[in-house]
């Protein structure tokens, strides 16, 4: 709620809570009723924080609007829009226009639009959102991470000053912040009041919380620029990327249940998520068609829907050391060309994807030799690779020329769209660029999907998501850090669109050892995919795959469209996660088994989300884990039991003995 009456800048009243359908008299009797105390030793008037806080309001903490130069803003209008409101300030030379919108699910998005209506140059040094959060708001968790460790969560209190975390990697990186909670103390999956914000921006970036010790609180976030990167003439303007912020009083789960369905009502997907197979941990550079021919029969036995070349089938690439950027296909591999190939893919009934990298460029390709200028340097290699500058308007040409053929030439379903280094430069201007590039794309191929993948989870966030369909989570196929990564993922991104691939039995990256159940179990809950070279799988292992992607298939709508929920760990050995359908009539659930339990006999089962006034039959499902035990629960070994929703959410049922890096997964339907 905000409060427009006289000449300052709208003041923010209330963000949380639903205060139901207010008249306006209440709403007014609000307005008036929330302006606070004036303390000993300060301002003579109020305090209180508006849209643009500042100095000149008596706001000592981080300022809205930074930049030179800039005086005390004024309101200037705020009008009733279809979604909320439109506020516009200025100081007489910095026009300010802050759109507000909250939709139906209760996501509130926020972003400013910054003109210099002046006569002299205006360097703008950061624009950001600001929201406050209440005193109870005092403990905070967002997220850090590595290659292959993404969404590591962490907490702390909210203490006086600053807890700030910014972006300098061009991208989100795999240490992003991500989503930044404000809570209660002790705030869980399916307890406690949060408050949480988002900057849906690919590029650097800043998310923070401060608590003032004249008070109030706030979260806040906006695009990190680098000195001297935006100056804005007269007439130019500046918008910022928005902020994404949603408010929860049952806990964790409870953002999700706001965020996932306003993500759905703004989705492009246009059919189910298909099972993909990737040929990058399968067979890497070693393309050939003979090879490949054995891969895609395999993968049509088994009820793949998508395949996927990945990074090797362009002119030099035998190696990750060279050749990004000649975007031809490599005739000495494929002398007809990726014809053969994907005539075969498309002949056993699958469609056909194809890996890219546009935004990058080799040292070692003909494309550096030829247009070196084209290159955006920090002087430093990453993965061998330099940055290929998208604000050229020539490199963007060629960039955006060189996927058109592809696509015009082949029937691409699918590209896997990667970013495998940090920028290390300003990153404004590229990221628009991305952000046209792709926009452009798909507006010439509108029934292209694209995923997006940056060295696997370092670009997930909101921006991107209005041009891609997919994200690759993270280059990690270990099921064990799969379930973690995953699990709080999709606290902000629903489940099909998070790419989630069986590997090998033996993980690529961690070279840990997994049952194929527990992998299967993992892989299931997401956009489902396939990335093991499945020749080298024995008949045994063929027949359960092909059971778990007919299971997939099965479970999909539910999966895709259902509720998700995770269950507040007593043990952190244990933990349970599912998702249940809209209407309640049904749910899948994973007990998983990350470790050595605490005690003998851990925790009962107890399951979220389910109507408790109606009956539950609940049964194992699929490939059955590793257990330590001298007998199963007698649930178990009749195979199933039915109890109300109620009983199954506050007593629970007895958990087998999982052996450590195992799950159980669960149907649950109604009697």
């Amino acid at each position: 709620m905000l409060d427009a009456r006289g000449a300052a800048v709208p003041a923010i009243v209330h963000w949380g809570a639903d205060l139901g359908d207010l008249p306006e008299s209440a709403l007014t009797a609000l307005a008036e009723a929330s302006v606070p105390a004036v303390p000993p030793s300060s301002v003579d008037v109020p305090l209180r924080l508006s849209i643009l806080p500042s100095l000149a309001e008596g706001w000592s903490g981080r300022p809205a609007l930074h930049g030179h130069p800039a005086g005390p803003l004024q309101l200037i209008s705020a009008e009733d829009q279809n979604a909320g409101v439109r506020v516009t300030s200025s100081d007489g030379s910095l026009e300010v226009t802050t759109d507000v919108e909250l939709a139906p699910h209760g996501v509130l998005r926020i972003r400013h639009r910054l003109a210099n209506r002046g006569t002299a140059d205006f360097d703008l040094a950061g624009l950001d959102v600001l929201l406050p959060i209440p005193e109870n708001a005092a403990e905070l968790l967002d997220f850090t991470g590595l290659w292959a460790h993404e969404r590591e969560p962490q907490r702390a209190p909210l203490r006086h000053g600053v807890w700030s975390r910014e972006s300098r990697h061009g991208r989100p990186g795999h240490d992003d912040a991500f989503l930044m909670m404000a809570g209660e103390p002790g705030f869980g999956f399916r307890r406690g009041r949060v408050w949480a914000v988002h900057l849906a921006w690919s590029g650097d970036k800043r998310i923070w919380a401060e608590r003032s010790a004249l008070g109030p609180g706030v979260l806040g976030a906006g695009e990190l620029l680098a000195p001297g990167e935006i100056r804005l003439a007269p007439g130019g303007t500046y918008e910022t990327p928005w902020l994404v912020a949603v408010f929860s009083d049952t806990g964790i789960d409870g953002l999700s249940d706001r965020l996932h369905p306003w993500i759905r009502s703004r989705s492009t997907l246009r059919r189910p998520r298909p099972v993909v197979l990737n040929t990058w941990e399968a067979v890497y550079f070693d393309q050939s068609l003979p090879v490949l021919t054995e891969l895609v029969e395999a993968a049509a036995a088994v009820g793949v829907e998508r395949f996927v070349l990945d990074d090797g089938w362009f002119t030099g690439r035998r190696d990750d050391k060279r050749a990004l950027g000649d975007w031809y296909v490599d005739t000495s591999i494929w002398p007809d060309g990726l014809h053969p190939l994907i005539s075969l893919v498309r002949s056993r009934g699958m469609d056909f994807g194809l890996w890219v990298e546009p935004e990058m460029v080799s040292p070692d390709s003909a494309l550096a030799r030829d247009h070196p200028s084209w290159v955006l340097s920090s002087g430093l290699t990453w993965r061998w690779q330099q940055v290929l500058d998208l604000n050229d308007p020539d490199a963007y040409a060629y960039v955006r020329d060189r996927v058109t053929a592809l696509l015009n030439e082949y029937p691409i379903a699918f590209l896997k769209w990667d970013h495998n280094r940090d920028l290390l430069v300003a990153s404004h201007h590229q990221t628009r660029a991305l952000y046209r590039l792709l926009g452009e794309l798909r507006a010439a191929f509108p029934d292209v999907e694209i995923e997006s993948c940056a060295s696997g989870g370092a670009r997930v966030d909101l921006g991107i998501l209005d041009l891609v369909d997919r994200f690759w989570t993270s280059d990690t196929n270990d099921p064990l850090d799969r379930q973690r990564i995953q699990r709080w993922t999709s606290v902000l991104i629903p489940p099909e669109y998070l790419g989630g691939h069986l590997g090998d039995g033996t993980a690529h990256v961690t070279g840990r050892v997994s049952a194929l159940g527990f992998r299967l179990a993992t892989a299931l809950f997401g956009s489902a995919g396939i990335e093991w070279n499945l020749t080298a799988a024995s008949d045994s292992e063929r027949a359960e795959i092909a059971a778990w992607i007919a299971e997939y298939k099965h479970l999909r709508p539910l999966l895709h469209t259902g509720v998700v929920v995770r269950a507040d760990a007593a043990d952190p050995a244990h933990e349970l996660h599912g998702v249940v359908a809209q209407d309640r009539s049904q749910a899948v659930f994973a007990l998983v088994s990350m470790g050595s339990a605490r005690a003998a006999l851990p925790p009962p089962i107890r399951f979220p989300g389910l109507d408790p006034d109606r009956l539950y039959t609940v049964r194992p499902l699929g490939t059955p884990p590793r257990v330590m035990q001298d007998a199963p629960p007698p649930w178990m070994a009749a195979g199933s039991v039915t109890l109300p929703g109620r009983v199954l959410a506050e007593v629970g049922l007895p958990a087998p003995l999982l052996a450590p890096e195992q799950a159980l997964l669960l149907n649950v339907a109604l009697a």
